[in-house]
């Protein structure tokens, strides 16, 4: 089953990617639009639909029941994909609006794929697919796409919508695979509490008791979206910069798959503890780990002590040693340890909704306000606000979480 459950996660959501990501290996050289890149116009017109979708699903991933999952999930996927058909034949004054369109139900499939895996024993194991093909597909998609470009000619704005043609069957097969996995058992809902779909209540009832802490993990992983989307969205122009010319098109592949098969297993050895609070602690050293390897990497590649190659792996496996296990583990313990009436999808899509409103942020902030800074730099930049600001977010939150741990266990023991 925890092979079965890897490999659904792993295919639907690398497929999701086949509608998401592809477009941005693409230059749009020559084409401007309202003054900016056409480039930078179509990724802000993509995360803010992504963004949207995020708030949205805080509503709806939260009250998902579970015999909706599938018929919403394969049609949010063909929606995406009419959009991406769209973009091919309209005018480039209208395309931003369709990636906006294509946007949209793409944020909500990670939360349904989860809904599937959350609640069990070996949640942490069977979710690695689900965020290991974020790490992968990206890249893969990205190579992907230039070979079609460069060695079928195929065009720009037509790139896209073929990718996804391509991997609509794969789609269908793993969300079969998906739909097949049974539901947690008795032990499962014994060992990280009984997930349900949630109501207005029960989501500011969470809120109330525990806010100063899910604001704290809200803006650490704010810093992580940015990061990562930045760093997603750019890496053609960012290796461009550092290589000083055309790079090859499998270096993307190249740069993401080490870091991938290092995730796998320390995200994985965190399903050995059986102890929410144990498993919540651990996950907060390997974010720690993550927020240095980042900040360090940095300071080594601007000092000329690593390779560009070797800076963006070291630096990927920092941003995914603290981003993975903080999507797939921390608000699953959280919800564990203390209980939660609710699911971790919960909040997942509050923190997904403000990472991508701060992603929106700053592209726009970079493209009005600091146009005249290399894509380069602007990423070296970012890399220390994260590893610092996120350092301070997250040791808050671990102190709020602790002390909330040992006041309700200090009740439990005066009132028995």
């Amino acid at each position: 089953m925890i092979l079965w459950c890897f490999v659904a996660s792993f295919g639907t959501y690398f497929c999701m990617y086949a509608f998401r990501k592809p477009f941005s290996s693409a230059e749009y050289a020559g084409f401007e639009l309202m003054g900016m890149s056409l480039k930078t116009v179509l990724i802000l017109s993509q995360v803010f639909g992504y963004m949207l979708s995020k708030f949205i699903g805080v509503k709806v991933i939260s009250e998902l029941k579970a015999s909706k999952r599938v018929r919403l999930i394969v049609g949010l996927i063909l929606f995406a994909e009419i959009a991406l058909a769209l973009f091919g034949c309209v005018p480039n004054g209208v395309k931003p609006i369709m990636l906006f369109l294509n946007g949209i139900p793409l944020g909500m499939v990670w939360g349904v794929v989860f809904s599937f895996l959350e609640g069990r024993r070996v949640t942490e194991l069977i979710a690695t697919g689900l965020s290991v093909s974020a790490i992968v597909s990206s890249g893969m998609l990205k190579s992907f796409g230039r070979i079609l470009i460069e060695d079928y000619g195929v065009s720009d704005f037509w790139m896209p919508a073929l990718i996804g043609v391509m991997f609509i069957p794969l789609f269908i097969l793993f969300v079969w695979m998906l739909s097949k996995i049974p539901a947690p058992n008795a032990e499962d809902e014994q060992l990280k509490s009984k997930r349900e779909a949630m109501k207005g209540q029960d989501r500011m009832e969470v809120l109330r008791k525990y806010g100063l802490g899910i604001l704290m993990l809200v803006l650490t992983y704010a810093l992580f979206s940015i990061f990562r989307d930045f760093r997603d969205n750019f890496s053609v122009e960012i290796w461009s910069e550092m290589q000083q010319g055309s790079v090859s098109p499998d270096v993307y592949t190249r740069s993401e798959l080490p870091i991938a098969l290092i995730v796998i297993v320390t995200t994985a050895f965190l399903v050995l503890f059986k102890s929410n609070f144990r498993g919540f602690l651990f996950t907060s050293s390997f974010v720690f780990i993550g927020l240095f390897i980042i900040g360090a990497s940095t300071v080594l590649f601007q000092t000329g002590k690593i390779s560009p190659l070797n800076w963006m792996i070291v630096n990927g496996l920092g941003l995914y040693m603290a981003y993975v296990p903080f999507q797939i583990v921390m608000y699953e313990r959280l919800v564990a340890l203390f209980r939660m009436k609710g699911n971790a999808g919960y909040l997942m899509y509050i923190s997904d909704s403000i990472g991508y409103l701060g992603s929106v942020g700053i592209m726009t902030y970079k493209e009005f306000f600091q146009s005249d800074v290399s894509w380069l730099s602007f990423f070296e930049s970012i890399c220390y606000w994260v590893a610092i600001v996120g350092g301070v977010c997250l040791s808050i939150a671990l102190l709020f979480f602790v002390r909330k741990h040992y006041q309700i266990k200090q009740f439990k023991i005066v009132r028995a």
